[in-house]
């Protein structure tokens, strides 16, 4: 019979092509008896429904928007403050019967494939690098995108964001105030690979989440009158456990070894408080370690943490590109923050 056409179907039951396409896109224009008669009869032909490509072109919008992250995708799924944020979002997309599409920068190509091919209506940027070359081709696609990251003095950036340098200078704040002189910082991003010490305050001025947090931690020490060259930053091969677990235990070995550490998220410092067991220390007593997020294993590990709204932040994120205020200034929204005192901070050991 060749390809079936809604053209095909109107001409069967003796119709407009058009009322063949509002069964489908429109059906509250059709009287549901000749609804269903039309689908039964696309049925008994074979037809499957209008071509999504084609219908997309038609309408000027995809339906779905894009997500794009530094981590790859499977570790993004496995990370549970990225899983908090994915339901907020999915949330919102629901509810303006948008899709989601989930992309990944760590491509060979940076990302950037994913960006040109994806079809979608807008990005929410989990955490990337404003230089990176994935940004770049979201901004040469001209589409709108909304950060999770970074409080913007630009006007034309929008962001759901919580204000991570100061969130984080409240962290090392709190372990300044207990007597702690010694800092250290275990970060998977903003520091070359490998590296162990001091960093040039210099490097973090531009970029992620994780570089306004390493600049929060400098700014109260500064505060204290501290000298931010004493402060320790380890690197870890990525934002999980066990890389937080082996830079720690590289801090340890320094001497004289920290007696604060302050991890950019929760799941490497819920590695660090792993290392300080393995080592016969006792988080809070030997070595106090505070992290960022306080997800849901924050609580029962004891683990003193910022704690961010993550699910929110998805909701607002996704409601920020599906259903931009007017106001350009009401498209910046920052989100609270609180320090959440637990059992691995206390006072630096006196001997």
């Amino acid at each position: 019979m060749g390809r079936v056409t809604l053209q095909t179907i109107a001409d069967e039951l003796g119709v407009s092509r058009t009322t063949v396409s509002n069964a489908y896109s429109r059906p509250d224009q059709l009287a549901p008896a000749l609804r269903e008669r039309i689908l039964a009869t696309a049925q008994r032909l074979g037809y499957s429904g209008p071509d999504a490509a084609a219908r997309t072109l038609r309408r000027g919008r995809a339906g779905a928007i894009g997500l794009l992250f530094t981590e790859s995708l499977g570790f993004v799924l496995s990370d549970p403050f990225a899983v908090s944020f994915l339901h907020g979002i999915a949330e919102t997309a629901e509810q303006y019967h948008s899709g989601l599409l989930l992309a990944s920068s760590r491509q060979d190509d940076g990302g950037v494939d994913a960006v040109q091919n994806a079809v979608v209506d807008g990005f929410c940027i989990y955490c990337l690098e404003e230089d990176s070359r994935a940004f770049e081709a979201i901004r040469r696609r001209n589409l709108p995108y909304v950060q999770t990251f970074g409080t913007s003095s630009d006007p034309d950036v929008s962001f759901a964001a919580v204000d991570d340098r100061g969130a984080a200078a409240s962290a090392a704040r709190h372990l300044i105030e207990l007597g702690h002189r010694r800092l250290a910082v275990i970060s998977d991003c903003g520091i070359p690979d490998g590296h162990l010490g001091p960093v040039d305050p210099g490097s973090l001025q531009y970029g992620t989440d994780a570089k306004s947090r390493m600049t929060g931690y400098l700014d109260a020490a500064r505060e204290a009158g501290l000298d931010p060259a004493s402060v320790q930053f380890a690197h870890a091969t990525d934002n999980s456990m066990d890389a937080g677990n082996a830079a720690m235990k590289r801090l340890l070995d320094l001497e004289p070894r920290p007696t604060g550490v302050l991890s950019i998220t929760d799941m490497m410092a819920l590695g660090a408080l792993t290392a300080l067991d393995e080592h016969g220390l006792a988080a809070g007593r030997d070595v106090s370690v505070v992290g960022f997020d306080d997800v849901p294993q924050a609580a029962s590990a004891g683990l003193t943490t910022v704690r961010q709204p993550g699910r929110e932040k998805g909701r607002v994120a996704a409601r920020l590109l599906l259903d931009p205020p007017a106001d350009p200034a009401d498209r910046r929204v920052v989100l609270p923050t609180e320090l959440v005192a637990r059992a691995s901070s206390g006072p630096p050991r006196s001997d």
